[in-house]
């Protein structure tokens, strides 16, 4: 009875409500309603507001009410569908016509061009592409940015979107291979040199790294190719140019001597100038991480020491004294007899096993070496017996290096060494370590090469190790999946070695980099790298032109290969006459602007471990076979802070 009297009571106001809402609808705007016409809008909000609540009530029959009921009646205005904008807006019009119009700039005089038809609006963000297509055939591509997942793309800001750098094709399709790597012309003596120069075309260009390797003549060999005539014939040019500067370099020159190599220095420069564009490591060197390069001077072992000695005294003497009074064929013979005396003593300080036939056949100057080993010593003539890293020096530091690598990093190492016999041992001593390796030398296809360095590089790999041929994989490799690189042994071109050991500090390496150049102390590799030191300053006086290059080296101290300094910590060191140490200790650090492209005087020099910044070299000094370290590094890390 009470629900029954409510309802009757709630009637007038249901059909009131009904109707005033088949009165309503959306119109252009979702706040408008549709009002009855002839009814300002005053009227027309009184007549909704009275008209609700004032109207009288209307008695219906059930038959009428179930006729004017519709399910909508009960619905908000605003859930009900929106009716479709009327093109009479005169407002929306007008902002749609502005939009539409092309960007007109406000010159006078200015019609732009036929196809402007960019719209005004917000600036929608586009992703940058490379200038010229680097998957085009034959496309040189100076710079690869490294490889990036999608989702990094999306958090990485579009300002530093890094592309391809690719050369013009249209000079692209001019350079060919031999033009690209352009010090491969440096002797105008071999066939590829006169094959090509005799070709007429009307210019040439050559791209090269490296235009001085080891003389001046290789630098006469290249300008000559792309001009010819400009420096006149090669023996001109070694007349008027190379004999005084060189004579201007020699440490023991006078200053006369100086003075005329610094002018006909100067005069060269002027000439070469006119068609050489110079462009450093320097351009990329920041964006790249931090690279550390250590020289370590490792001690001969006992038997090492002694053959070594043993050798010089025998032969080497005698050896050197020949060659600077012979002639003609016998100069032949001696020079071809010198050059297997230097083999020998560079693979004497790598390990005893490289000479171990010598030494077992009593060869000359190997007369009675084995007395100096233990009784059981076979060499490598015994593939059963241990090997024994125990008997090089380098090898004694080359151990302890990756043992502390492998217990206290991730990283990956680098071992390369002018010798396959070399890697014969790192091999051996891998196997007795049950470090996980590959190997890479002239003997691998290069297809297989491209699956062994993909693995490598791969993070998730258990390969530890590469080993690598200098002469077969020094140059185009990309081993980034390492971060730590030894050079066993030094090459006498400095070239070689820099491009070997470049290998890992390359474009996508995420991590620090360690160089390690393993030299034995006051042997005939400590010469080695002498005349390397020699060549990069002669290298940095012509091509880059740099001034105030020290002369730390005479010609006469360079001929010194066979000689032994056993009391030295370095020999290199000693020659310098370093002002920056005092009494063993560096009192002075190296210049603010210096870094590892520098002579080796201005690096830091440390008789002891207190001053290195590598944990691992620092730790590997205890094992009492290092003398000393140069070190530096390739820039100082950029921090940024988030």
């Amino acid at each position: 009875m009470i629900i029954g009297s409510l309802w009757q009571h709630f009637k007038p106001l249901q059909q009131c409500l009904s109707r005033s809402a088949l009165m309503c609808r959306r119109s252009l705007a979702p706040s408008q309603l549709l009002r009855p016409d002839g009814i300002d809008s005053t009227e027309k909000e009184v007549f909704a507001r009275t008209r609700l609540f004032s109207e009288p009530t209307i008695k219906c029959s059930k038959v009428a009410r179930l006729q004017d009921y519709s399910p909508t009646a009960f619905l908000s205005p605003f859930r009900k569908p929106l009716s479709p904008l009327s093109n009479d807006n005169v407002h929306e019009d007008l902002i749609r016509s502005i939009l539409s119009k092309p960007f007109k700039v406000p010159m006078a005089n200015y019609e732009g061009t036929s196809n402007d038809s960019r719209a005004l609006g917000l600036r929608r963000s586009v992703s940058k592409i490379a200038l010229h297509d680097p998957y085009e055939e034959g496309a040189l591509v100076l710079y690869t940015p490294p490889e990036v997942s999608a989702h990094d793309v999306l958090k990485k800001d579009s300002e530093k979107q890094y592309v391809h750098v690719v050369v013009d094709p249209t000079l692209s399709k001019i350079l060919r291979p031999h033009q690209r790597e352009g010090h491969r012309l440096k002797n105008s003596e071999n066939q590829t040199y006169q094959a090509l120069v005799q070709l007429n075309c009307p210019r040439r260009v050559l791209l090269s790294g490296t235009p001085i390797q080891n003389d001046l003549l290789e630098y006469f060999s290249l300008v000559h190719f792309v001009n010819m005539g400009l420096l006149g014939t090669a023996a001109e040019f070694r007349r008027h140019f190379e004999i005084p500067i060189l004579r201007g370099r020699d440490a023991d020159a006078t200053e006369e001597e100086q003075k005329r190599g610094e002018e006909k220095l100067q005069e060269l420069l002027m000439v070469v100038n006119r068609c050489i564009i110079r462009r450093t490591q320097a351009l990329l060197t920041k964006y790249l991480p931090v690279k550390i390069e250590q020289v370590v001077c490792c001690k001969l072992t006992d038997s090492q020491r002694a053959v070594y000695c043993d050798f010089v005294t025998r032969k080497a003497h005698e050896v050197a004294s020949r060659m600077n009074s012979a002639r003609g064929d016998r100069a032949d013979n001696v020079s071809l007899s010198s050059l297997a005396s230097i083999t020998h003593l560079k693979k004497l300080c790598n390990h005893p096993d490289l000479v171990y036939d010598k030494m077992a056949s009593n060869a000359d100057g190997f007369q009675n070496a084995l007395s100096h080993f233990p009784v059981d010593y076979r060499g490598c003539l015994d593939s059963n017996a241990p090997f024994r890293p125990n008997l090089s020096g380098k090898f004694q530091v080359l151990t302890s290096i990756l043992a502390l690598i492998r217990t206290t990093t991730s990283d990956k190492v680098v071992l390369i060494s002018n010798y396959t016999q070399t890697l014969d041992l790192f091999e051996r001593l891998c196997q007795s370590r049950n470090y996980v390796y590959v190997r890479l030398d002239g003997t691998m296809t290069i297809k297989k090469r491209a699956k062994v360095v993909d693995r490598f590089n791969d993070p998730s790999s258990p390969e530890f190790i590469f080993m690598l041929s200098s002469k077969a994989g020094g140059c185009g490799l990309n081993l980034i999946g390492a971060n730590r690189l030894v050079m066993f042994d030094p090459d006498w071109n400095p070239a070689n070695d820099e491009q070997a050991m470049a290998r890992v500090w390359r474009d996508g390496q995420k991590k620090d980099c360690f160089i390690y150049r393993l030299i034995c102390t006051g042997t005939i590799e400590e010469k080695m790298l002498q005349r390397q030191a020699h060549k990069k300053a002669l290298s940095s006086c012509v091509v880059d032109q740099q001034e105030e290059v020290e002369r730390h080296f005479s010609l006469g101290d360079l001929r010194e290969l066979f000689s032994f300094h056993s009391e030295t910590v370095s020999d290199t060191h000693d020659r310098f006459k370093c002002r920056r140490c005092v009494n063993m200790v560096q009192v002075k650090p190296p210049p603010d602007d210096s870094d590892c492209n520098c002579d080796f005087s201005v690096w830091n020099h440390c008789y002891g471990k207190k001053h290195l910044r590598d944990i691992v070299l620092k730790s590997a000094w205890d094992t009492n076979s290092i003398s000393f370290v140069f070190w530096h590094y390739s820039h100082e890390e950029q921090r940024t802070t988030v």
